[in-house]
């Protein structure tokens, strides 16, 4: 029994989204700094999501085949690659419009495969570790807040001080740290390592892998349900984050530092919600937590960002929303743990991430094209609405009143006969799949 590689998971997953967080900032300012242009800003965010949207439908079987360590290192890495060729090409003169929207599409394409392969460790990490499940998810979701925090403050003044090419930069070194802890630390675990699958590999036995998957998740109401209300509220958020906000800061916020101060505030206050809810939050119905947690990260931003040209209320807002925000993984997560078998961890968490992902590049492509027509307050207040409206449906569907359940009892659009119709085992433990996590918070 050993700390080490969940440890080297949960630094590894630090360095990652601290990274990525610089390159939600750097990204949009880079394209406003070089272009001034909102849609073309608009334009990057498709490239850079569409994807994530193949690669998390297509990779769960490619994940448990490879291995979830390899997977993880080799993501990265090509990720530290795709993004220092950026700020490279820019200082030669040589970085083409098109180039910038390729090399986005790659890193999307491999990053997300890497964030699969470490989250459908925890289970085994935590039984490696000693520890509870539960408490693993808090710590990886908290970890992932506080790295969010630091890193949005930090590409701030980075694209204050030195420009957006010196934050990709370090973006760059952040993957390339993130893929050597998790090569050399993560050992030992079996469930790292490539899967044995009986029979050939064939392109119809890697679909019928894929169907499983599809199938287990089309078949559990509730699972549906989170994976088609994440799949709004992500497509939304892209917008925000690539788009909105940044075209925000730049008009009347006073620039990239404002923003990411205001992100930054987000995940400081989303980390404390993470590990409130990881502390006390098993005592509160977790329905009404999510819902509650929703409403609050969701709207209100849009609104107040709409309605006031000054920091100051933003702020406050961002620090309420990041609250609610940090309750909602570890909430997912627990579900997520509950429902799916380890024997369709991967596949369970390939599907629903795409599904989850599946608005993303038209939330950050509709958001450039909506500002760039209309003006950033429209824009954001059309946004907010349609935020309002996804966030309201956990108390309007009977069907979510099964995150209180800790076992199924049975019944069609429960885990258990899902299961049993998709021909999967089912094992005496709670196993784990990717929870949809909602990108904005």
């Amino acid at each position: 029994m050993s700390r080490r590689p969940l440890a080297a998971v949960l630094a590894a997953n630090t360095v990652s989204t601290a990274g990525s967080s610089l390159t939600l900032i750097g990204v949009p300012w880079f394209v406003l700094q070089t272009t001034g242009s909102a849609g073309r800003a608009g334009v990057v965010a498709f490239c850079a999501t569409l994807p994530v949207v193949v690669a998390a439908l297509a990779g769960g079987p490619v994940i448990d085949r490879i291995g979830r360590r390899r997977i993880s290192a080799a993501s990265d890495l090509v990720c530290a690659l795709a993004v220092a060729a950026i700020p490279l090409l820019h200082h030669a003169h040589l970085l083409e419009f098109w180039m910038l929207c390729a090399l986005m599409a790659v890193t999307g394409l491999v990053h997300t495969p890497g964030l699969t392969a470490r989250s459908v460790l925890l289970p085994n990490l935590a039984e490696h570790a000693g520890t509870t499940v539960i408490r693993a998810a808090s710590l990886y979701d908290a970890a992932s807040r506080g790295a969010r925090m630091v890193g949005a403050a930090a590409a701030g003044v980075l694209i204050a001080a030195l420009g957006a090419e010196a934050v990709l930069l370090v973006d760059a070194a952040t993957y390339a740290v993130s893929a050597l802890l998790v090569a050399a630390l993560v050992r030992g675990i079996p469930a790292a390592d490539p899967q044995p699958r009986s029979g050939e590999t064939s392109f119809a036995r890697y679909r019928a892998e894929l169907a499983e998957g599809w199938a287990f998740l089309t078949r559990s109401r509730l699972l549906l349900g989170i994976t088609v209300m994440v799949m709004a509220t992500n497509g939304l958020d892209q917008g925000w984050a690539s788009v909105l906000l940044p075209v925000d800061g730049r008009d009347d916020l006073g620039g990239a530092t404002a923003v990411g101060l205001l992100m930054s505030l987000f995940g400081g206050s989303a980390l404390l919600g993470a590990l409130l809810y990881g502390a006390w939050g098993e005592r509160f119905p977790r329905r009404t937590v999510f819902a509650a947690a929703f409403l609050l990260c969701g709207a209100p931003r849009y609104a107040v960002a709409a309605l006031t040209d000054t920091a100051l209320p933003l702020a406050v807002t961002m620090a309420l929303a990041g609250l609610g925000a940090g309750m909602l993984n570890p909430v997912l997560t627990t579900v997520m743990y509950e429902k799916v078998p380890e024997e369709l961890r991967s596949r369970v968490a390939g599907v629903g991430t795409a599904g989850c992902e599946l608005a993303m590049p038209m939330g950050g492509l509709a958001a450039g094209l909506l500002a760039a027509a209309y003006g950033a307050p429209t824009a954001l207040l059309a946004f907010g609405g349609v935020y309002l409206l996804a966030t309201l449906s956990p108390l309007a569907f009977p069907s979510w009143r099964s995150m209180e359940r800790t076992l199924p009892p049975g019944g069609e659009d429960e885990s258990a006969d899902a299961v049993s119709r998709t021909g999967a085992p089912r094992p005496g433990s709670a196993s784990a799949a990717t929870p949809p996590r909602p990108s904005g918070s």
